[in-house]
């Protein structure tokens, strides 16, 4: 029993024995917390339980807990792969008491698991506490027999532990084990403490208090337990090895690294495996949970962590993209634990595939201005410190990789200037930093959803009901009533309003008297807090609510009938992309509205129009046949296994509603539930055919990797066909053909207006030069000896004058060409064309810079033979004519000798 799954396993099975309910790991993406990045330890998803706002229906709890260290207040990024056992990604292994038991049970049950059903000796462990704590010291005496040299009392915040800045804290007491005087290091608390010798791998948490402010600390109104055990620090135990990297999980990903390669790790690039074999895991996981890599919040730490991993592929001789050709291996290994591995597997290859491919073309500019910025030094001088951050921030490239490229130079890194930007760069990350997590549910709403409970929704069956007003909500504070003219917020124990989430729109409509059905207010929005209850905001139209009042809720059945099929039709456009375009497919977001709907999703290119003519083909070949929609409440692993697709990162309940559309057997349909099978709480049509049409209108991108398309369903997409049909028949009229005809037509009409605008600009060069292509020997003078000719056109196009100067210069044998014109626009032109015998003496550049201030403009620009420029003053253009003649400079002698 020293394998990693082993190991989870065992731990999970030795509580649930002992009364703890196995809780499924919560998203890396935490909820109700803006001051999480990330997930980093097994309690965040109990915060709320622990602080009292909250209750489940247990009171311990066991979890195998997903983390990831890569951002914020706990980063470990920079030491994966250095060290021993820093990692990005690891689980944590936790057991919790929500005030059942406390101190003395939390250390008898540590001490049964580790020392029974992990065999650890009790002569290698030892135990840390905060200083103060008297009872941990007595019951560790009395539980393991330790004597006080093996409790050592820490008095600082290593052993007062707290999740951030608020929250729930207390002391703590960590277990430790010693591995043997072959490894450097001491006990905690002394010098060598640093060493690896002795190594902690589980913290047990005395939660006793809750951290308001950073001046406030209240006591928690239940005294609780949260421990957190590194499962790779514990298989490193079990197995007999020094490093996580040695441990199994670990040894086959970097197995699979190697066969890919083709070469396994040696001393030098031991650490470029471990690199990739770490942030391969944390990849992978925070796709599956809906983080994609982008320039900002979560998906720049996970970009900086790809792109790590695939810097040390490259310093490995990959010549080709190799992150996505390990996720199999990935899967393999941790796939049974976390089957949303499992499920986003494709999309995992895709992101991976797409931004490794992107990172060659960054990493070779990076290094072009490596070599620019560093090609001036020669041996003992330093590069740049500044430069060397902008390469590691900009352009993924850490400190030693700029120093390995300017080593063989003999060119040093000027670190000091190198950490004063690093340090500029995290202090200005951690002010901007406020948590990008969900916003945080207002305490008052999780007191009301204990005391009210779940709002019942009616509205996947009706769109009218009968409630009773069970809380009335102004600002703030719960109030009484709401009279005519006022806004607020009211919970009905029933509703058939459906609450805006997952991308479908809130319902809106009226709330009438239920004893005489008089209409008292407006529904303006729905929404949801504490997960299910659902809260109106209403505004009053006459007459009032009250607390308790019987009313009567209506939706607005036009509305909602327009948003049921933008939702169906949501859905069959996603199968149909998934069919079109691959597997890889998978949704980043919708918007299901009553006038249109919004498709977000992953896919690395444009559509193509015969791809997206295909889309709206088969999505309205499912809308024809016209197959019931339905609906079943499955288990949720039922459900996946039966093949329901689920938003990545999207939260589950352990029932969820499984919606199926289409015919099962059709092309591509090999579901026994139906064609389209998604997990959705919104509601839809109850036949394909109550859809009507599907118009796709628009095809855009939205960021890195994700697109976008727009559509219209129903009388939306009637109305939009109609009106491009009556545009189509309006312009056949105007164009004298039939509608078949029209693109030929006007193909034809827009070569006829090339073919008239080339003659037009003919023409007017002709008549600017006096009639004739040459122009007329009238239209030269001469200016100290020089040729010159020197004239304000008409009806002449600015982007002419450069070709009729060029007609101009050509029947001079030396001479010099000044030109006006204006657009009309109100913008002026200039060129100066100078024969090359000239241009030592009459710099075309400097003729035209004089002239352009007369135009309004402040500068022009070109080369000596010829330049350019304007301005927004046309009367300047006589002006600025004299002005350049006057500047004309005779004929050098070098000139008049060549």
């Amino acid at each position: 029993m020293s394998g990693v799954n082993e190991i989870r396993s065992t731990f999970l099975n030795f509580f649930a024995r002992n009364g703890h309910e196995i809780v499924p790991s919560s998203p890396l993406v935490p909820r109700n917390d803006p001051t999480l990045m990330f997930t980093n330890a097994g309690m965040v998803q109990f915060k709320n339980v622990f602080t009292g706002v909250e209750k489940r229906p247990y009171q311990r709890a066991t979890t195998s807990q997903k983390c990831v260290r890569a951002g914020g207040k706990h980063n470990d990024l920079d030491n994966v792969g250095y060290t021993a056992r820093h990692l990005t990604f690891f689980e944590m292994l936790g057991n919790f008491s929500f005030g059942d038991y406390f101190k003395e049970r939390a250390i008898e049950l540590a001490w049964d698991l580790i020392t029974k059903d992990f065999g650890l000796k009790k002569d290698k462990l030892l135990v840390t506490i905060y200083h103060n704590d008297d009872d941990a010291a007595r019951y560790w005496k009395k539980i393991a027999g330790f004597s006080d040299d093996r409790i050592i009392r820490i008095a600082t915040s290593d052993n007062f532990w707290a999740m951030g800045d608020t929250g729930p804290c207390g002391p703590c007491s960590e277990i430790f084990i010693d591995r043997g005087d072959h490894i450097w290091g001491g006990p905690p608390g002394s010098p060598e403490e640093d060493g690896d010798r002795f190594l902690e791998f589980w913290n047990l948490v005395f939660m006793q208090f809750e951290q308001v402010t950073k001046e406030e600390r209240v006591p928690l109104p239940r005294p609780s337990i949260d421990t957190g055990m590194g499962l790779e620090r514990m298989a490193c135990i079990l197995q007999g090895v020094d490093s996580v990297f040695d441990t199994d999980l670990f040894r086959h990903l970097i197995d699979a690294t190697a066969s890919a390669l083709g070469h396994g790790p040696k001393q030098q690039t031991v650490a470029s495996f471990r690199v990739i074999a770490d942030h391969l895991r944390s990849s992978a996981f925070l796709i599956a949970d809906g983080v994609l890599p982008s320039n900002e919040g979560r998906g720049y730490v996970l970009r900086r962590i790809m792109r790590r991993a695939m810097r040390h592929a490259q310093l490995l001789g990959a010549h080709d993209p190799l992150m996505h050709r390990l996720v199999w291996a990935l899967v393999r290994e941790m796939g049974q634990a976390y089957p949303e591995l499992v499920r986003a597997e494709k999309l995992i290859e895709e992101t991976l595939r797409l931004e490794e491919t992107r990172f060659r073309k960054t990493l070779a500019r990076g290094l072009a201005i490596l070599d620019e910025k560093s090609a001036g030094l020669k041996k003992g001088d330093m590069f740049d410190g500044d430069t060397a951050f902008t390469l590691y921030d900009t352009y993924g490239f850490p400190l030693d990789l700029t120093q390995d490229a300017l080593k063989s130079r003999g060119v040093g890194v000027d670190i000091t200037s190198f950490t004063d930007a690093m340090d500029r760069q995290r202090e200005k990350a951690r002010a901007a930093w406020a948590g990008s997590g969900d916003t945080k549910t207002a305490d008052y709403w999780f007191p009301l959803r204990e005391r009210l409970g779940a709002t019942e929704f009616l509205g996947y069956d009706t769109e009218t009901s009968e409630g009773i007003v069970t809380a009335i909500i102004k600002g703030g504070p719960e109030i009484n009533e709401l009279r005519g003219g006022e806004a607020g917020e009211i919970i009905v124990n029933q509703t058939p309003f459906y609450a805006e989430s997952g991308g479908q729109v809130s319902d809106v409509g009226w709330i009438k008297r239920a004893s005489d059905g008089e209409t008292i207010a407006q529904v303006l929005t729905c929404h949801k807090e504490a997960d299910d209850l659902i809260v109106h905001n209403v505004k009053v139209i006459k007459g009032g609510i009250r607390l308790n009042d019987a009313i009567r809720l209506e939706v607005d059945h036009s509305r909602r009938s327009d948003i049921r099929k933008n939702h169906s039709a949501t859905h069959i456009l996603h199968e149909a992309l998934r069919q079109v375009l691959g597997d890889h497919i998978a949704q980043r977001g919708s918007l299901v509205a009553p006038d249109r709907l919004r498709f977000d999703f992953v896919h690395p290119k444009p559509i193509s129009p015969e791809e997206l003519t295909r889309v709206e083909d088969i999505a309205n070949e499912v809308v024809l046949e016209n197959d019931e929609v339905t609906t079943r409440l499955m288990g949720l692993d039922e459900a996946r296994e039966a093949g329901a697709r689920a938003l990545f990162g999207e939260k589950y309940g352990d029932e969820v509603r499984v919606v199926s559309m289409g015919n099962g057997d059709r092309e591509h349909g090999q579901n026994a539930l139906g064609w389209s099978v998604e997990l959705c709480g919104g509601t839809h049509v109850r036949r394909t055919g109550d859809i009507g049409l599907i118009s796709i209108t628009s095809e855009a991108a939205v960021s890195s990797g994700v697109r976008r398309i727009e559509a219209l369903t129903g009388r939306h997409a009637r109305k939009h066909a109609n009106d491009t049909m009556a545009l189509a028949k309006a312009a056949a009229h105007e164009l004298r053909t039939t509608l078949d005809d029209v693109p030929e037509r006007i193909a034809s009409l827009m070569e006829e207006r090339r073919k008239l605008e080339r003659e037009l600009s003919d023409a007017r060069k002709k008549l600017a030069m006096g009639g004739t292509s040459a122009g007329t020997t009238s239209d030269i003078e001469e200016i100290h000896g020089v040729k010159v000719i020197a004239k304000e056109l008409h009806n002449v196009k600015i982007s002419d004058l450069r070709s009729i100067a060029d007609d101009y210069k050509r029947r001079l044998d030396s001479g010099v060409v000044i030109l006006t014109t204006s657009s009309d626009d109100g913008k002026a032109g200039l060129v100066v064309s100078v024969t090359s015998n000239l241009t030592s003496s009459n710099n075309a550049v400097q003729l035209v810079q004089a002239g352009v201030p007369f135009l309004g403009g402040s500068k022009g620009g070109g080369r000596p033979d010829f330049a350019q420029g304007g301005g927004n003053n046309p009367a300047g253009a006589r002006e600025a004519l004299e002005k350049i003649k006057q500047l004309v400079q005779p004929i050098s002698v070098t000139a008049k000798s060549e």
